[in-house]
């Protein structure tokens, strides 16, 4: 995707997993040249439900119809998006192993919410210098340590 709408960067974390869980995303408006932050946190959770909720809070955010450059650490978020849901949805949402997916309520909202949205899903490594990975890393992680008890 050459000239994008919006590009996000997405992030989860968990204190112990599961437990106390963050997310955060980073939504810059190409053409306002703006930036958004949201983020939020749950009790006891773990680190992919965290990385998908960074995801679809993101897109929720955003006008339907938009083009939209996604960029996570996930590569859960990725494969699963890319490649693993197609048999998922074929096999009545039940993996390879004949089981339930994991997180299959999350999986289901993310994939009724990428029908809305031209998307190119890009893998970015963790903690390399990634600027914005590393901004949605420490809100993520911050949102997950409020929760802790003391």
């Amino acid at each position: 995707m050459i000239n994008p709408d919006y590009i996000i960067y997405t992030d989860g974390a968990c204190l112990g997993n599961p437990g106390e869980g963050g997310w955060a995303t980073i939504i810059i408006n190409n053409k306002l040249k703006t930036k958004k932050k949201i983020f939020g946190s749950e009790l006891s959770t773990t680190n992919n439900r965290m990385e998908l909720t960074a995801v679809i809070k993101s897109l929720s955010s955003i006008p339907n119809g938009s083009k939209v450059n996604i960029f996570t650490d996930s590569k859960y978020v990725i494969n699963g998006i890319e490649s693993w849901i197609i048999n998922w949805k074929k096999n009545n949402w039940r993996g390879s192993n004949k089981k339930e997916v994991k997180n299959k309520e999350l999986w289901i909202l993310l994939d009724q919410a990428t029908e809305n949205f031209q998307i190119k899903w890009n893998w970015v490594k963790g903690h390399s210098g990634n600027k914005y990975n590393d901004e949605v890393d420490q809100l993520a992680r911050t949102e997950a340590i409020k929760l802790q008890k003391f």
